[in-house]
């Protein structure tokens, strides 16, 4: 089993795991302590023949990446304390429309422009608290640049089988230090996908009651036509108020996360 020893900056090794999950699309702005994030994939995606955008702020970044995740590609951002402000209302969107994407935040000083180039874990509550109403994602917090590596890698997989969006939490301390970290060969990688639909487009359902709590997801551009909305919606996504619709949709949501808590530990990394 081949592994190339490098040392590596946290925010190379987030860049490295994103690439080995299977991420081939990225739009972010720059901003301290996470600005590395951007520039090594803005190098690196080409390379595999990914897509690279920098956006004109956070929110039309989380808005870029939702839309490539729809088109069926694996989608991230990356920002800071005032970045990841601007984007809980894209986060709240994802949450409800169940798309999955990742959403890195490389945590600085605060309140407002705060201290750019110290360290905080002041976001934390944030992460789960942020946007408005009942909304469910998953957050990880790496504690080492090697860890960075491989729960960036556990992000891609928890959004795509799960189908939520998935905060990695890191610090400027973290993204800045460098380590020496061990990266396997990309083959190795043990990598989810997102279910896709095996019924044919008039009998889709984009958000049906499953047993699992989990809906095979369509991109689009492939025949399947389907509506998406931040509304409470039925299960063929169209805006509903009727009570029983709407409960149903939000108790489709919350147990996905009960399923989900145990993969966060036995989910494997490597083959």
């Amino acid at each position: 089993m081949s592994e190339n020893v490098r040392l590596i900056q946290g925010n190379e090794a987030c860049t490295e795991g994103a690439i080995a999950a299977g991420c081939r699309f990225f739009a972010g702005y720059p901003i301290t302590p996470s600005t590395e994030i951007a520039e090594h994939l803005s190098d690196k995606l080409p390379r595999v023949g990914g897509k690279f955008i920098q956006m004109e702020d956070e929110i039309a970044s989380i808005a870029a990446i939702i839309g490539a995740s729809v088109g069926g590609v694996k989608a991230m951002t990356a920002t800071s304390g005032p970045g990841f402000s601007l984007m809980q209302e894209g986060l709240g969107f994802a949450c409800m429309a169940e798309i999955p994407v990742v959403v890195v935040n490389v945590m600085r000083g605060g309140p407002s422009t705060g201290l750019p180039t110290k360290s905080s874990q002041g976001d934390i509550m944030q992460a789960r608290w942020g946007t408005h109403g009942d909304h469910f994602l998953i957050a990880l917090a790496p504690e080492s640049v090697k860890e960075t590596f491989y729960l960036t890698i556990k992000a891609f997989n928890l959004s795509e089988k799960f189908r939520v969006p998935v905060v990695l939490l890191m610090d400027e301390a973290i993204g800045h230090m460098r380590e020496k970290v061990a990266v396997p060969d990309f083959s190795t990688i043990h990598i989810e996908d997102r279910v896709t639909p095996v019924v044919p487009p008039q009998w889709y359902k984009p958000y049906e009651i499953t047993t699992d709590y989990i809906t095979p997801m369509a991109p689009f551009g492939t025949g399947y036509r389907y509506n998406i909305t931040g509304l409470t919606h039925d299960e063929m996504g169209f805006p509903t108020n009727n009570e029983y619709e709407i409960v149903q949709n939000m108790d489709k949501l919350r147990p996905r996360l009960a399923v989900a808590k145990p993969w966060m530990w036995r989910m494997p990394i490597r083959w």
